[in-house]
């Protein structure tokens, strides 16, 4: 496990500094494109904390992306900026309460019927949300102006400023990794791991296997949310698709595609599905087609994901990671 550790901690680092300085010659297209990719690598983060780490598969995990959208939308005055530590507050919030409510329900199922009934509530709200005249209904509504933070009238970053929504962007994108680093080698990660593997041997130790499961949903829904709020920042745009389970899909696709339970993986699958979404458009119309083959051989050949693709095999047979 040593020699992989170093190994992606090393790509990791030369991805942080590549993307450190990219913005001072990069064009804005690809400015805000990368700022895109790392905003669904914090939503990748969130989902896998369930999936890879308490072995709860969510698909309807944009239910709290899609809530603390919204929450800034109805923040933000029209044609004004929302105050930004305030509506940031209020969203995440809002998302951890709603994954609170579902999550205090949903978790008394478990294996496919969990699937279902996440589903059954995210396609709840995506259906309230799209028939909510005062919501914008199936078009959505506009954020005209991003939130603004204002220190005694001074603005110590401007979020209107791609370069610097891109580096409040890079720098959240940091702290959530080493969250989930600290918080999974704490002995509540411990604890979700043990539960994954085996849930009934967990209870029979004495550990509430219920709340454990709880407080990683609460906590899954919080980062969600925390992604949400900055995709509706930075798109100035909410609509009903973002809580539809097809967004959901797509997360869980980029957590296979990347690797669940490994902490680069998400990271590792944002990025490759949104790249290759890009560069399959400049091919051909039926992009989808190819992006639907690459998924077919990446799952084939790397049943562990693109992390795999980091592990060093021992001469015994075993792998480290």
């Amino acid at each position: 496990m040593k020699h992989q550790s170093s190994v992606l901690r090393a790509l990791l680092l030369v991805g942080l500094l590549a993307l450190a300085v990219y913005p001072y010659f990069g064009e804005k297209f690809y400015i805000q494109f990368i700022t895109k990719i790392m905003t669904m690598a914090i939503f990748a983060m969130s989902l896998d904390l369930l999936v890879g780490y308490t072995g709860l598969v969510s698909l309807g995990h944009a239910l709290y992306f899609g809530v603390a959208a919204y929450v800034l939308m109805l923040a933000a005055p029209e044609y004004q900026a929302a105050a930004l530590w305030t509506s940031l507050g209020a969203s995440v919030g809002a998302a951890a309460l709603a994954a609170l409510v579902v999550g205090a329900l949903v978790l008394r199922t478990s294996g496919v019927y969990f699937i279902m009934v996440t589903l059954a509530f995210g396609q709840m709200m995506y259906f309230y949300v799209h028939d909510a005249r005062d919501l914008g209904g199936s078009d959505g509504k506009y954020i005209y102006v991003r939130p603004v933070w204002e220190v005694y009238g001074v603005k110590p970053f401007d979020l209107e400023k791609p370069m610097h929504f891109y580096y409040v962007v890079l720098v959240t994108l940091v702290a959530v990794y080493f969250l989930l680093r600290v918080l999974l080698a704490s002995p509540f990660g411990r604890a979700i791991r043990g539960i994954k593997e085996n849930e009934h041997r967990m209870r029979m130790l004495g550990f509430a296997t219920y709340r454990y499961k709880l407080v990683s949903f609460v906590i899954a829904g919080a980062l969600a949310g925390l992604a949400g709020w900055l995709a509706a920042a930075q798109d100035g745009l909410v609509n009903p698709e973002m809580l539809s389970w097809h967004n959901s899909g797509q997360l869980l696709m980029m957590v296979i595609l990347g690797g669940m339970g490994t902490p680069s993986g998400p990271i590792l699958g944002a990025a490759a599905l949104k790249v290759l979404e890009l560069v399959f458009q400049t091919w051909t119309e039926h992009w989808q087609l190819l992006l639907g083959g690459f998924i077919v051989l990446a799952v084939l050949f790397l049943p562990r994901g693109l992390a795999q693709l980091f592990e060093i095999r021992r001469r015994d047979g075993g792998r480290h990671g």
